[in-house]
């Protein structure tokens, strides 16, 4: 991390915008803002940030809504900021590709702590070529590309991590917690469903019948990348 390393900050409160602004310059990070969800892909587009603070009350285009198209055209990590601090859309900003979530008010502190933490980890993720090789299965993470029996398919980026990560661990059991805290990368406290819904969506896309790999259930356990 430099002080080349670009904050685009999407916020319709324009004092938490200058706030974190503010706390981010004094950490050498060049940062953007804009106010509106309708226009924060064209501003993502044009600024090509290393990593987003997304709200999720906007004007127009909700946070879920920018969270899901930037997906769809990039992985560069996405901490979403919130004053509802249900589970339910702790799990949902994670099922969409969030790499982080943080409750208002927040401390401006942690605030650049965890977005230091975040680029690390995705960082050291990207630093090297990551290609995991099996019959009729090819996942790299470094590209973030996935084939199946030969053919190219699509996955969103958590699913492939998610994957990616089981694969790297072949026949080892994990549990739910586990998975969140490696492919989520925080201790995620309350409602894991969003792993068994990753998992449900990888068993669907894969279609591993009469392939000598399965993603297995453990039950009482967690999930496993089973090898025969």
């Amino acid at each position: 991390m430099n002080n080349k390393t670009r904050v685009l900050v999407i916020d319709d409160d324009v004092n938490i915008c200058e706030l974190i602004r503010l706390y981010m310059e004094k950490e050498g990070f060049e940062v953007s803002t804009v106010y509106n969800g309708n226009k924060a892909l064209e501003v993502f587009r044009s600024t090509t940030p290393n990593i987003v603070i997304l709200d999720i009350m906007l004007p127009g285009a909700d946070g879920w809504q920018v969270c899901r198209e930037i997906r769809k055209i990039s992985n560069i990590p996405v901490i979403m900021l919130s004053a509802k601090g249900e589970t339910f859309d702790k799990v949902l900003g994670l099922e969409l590709g969030a790499d982080d979530y943080l409750v208002k008010p927040f401390e401006p502190k942690e605030l650049v702590a965890r977005l230091k933490a975040v680029l690390r980890r995705y960082e050291h993720k990207d630093s090297d070529v990551q290609e995991i090789v099996y019959p009729n299965l090819i996942i790299n993470k470094t590209n973030y590309t996935l084939k199946v029996n030969g053919k190219d398919m699509e996955f969103p980026p958590k699913e492939l991590e998610l994957l990616y990560f089981l694969a790297s661990n072949p026949n080892k059991v994990f549990t739910r917690e586990q998975l969140l805290e490696q492919v989520w990368g925080f201790d995620f406290y309350g409602d894991s469903r969003t792993v068994d819904v990753h998992i449900k969506r990888l068993r669907e896309k894969l279609d591993s019948e009469g392939q000598n790999w399965q993603l297995k259930t453990v039950w009482g356990v967690g999930y496993k990348f089973e090898v025969k």
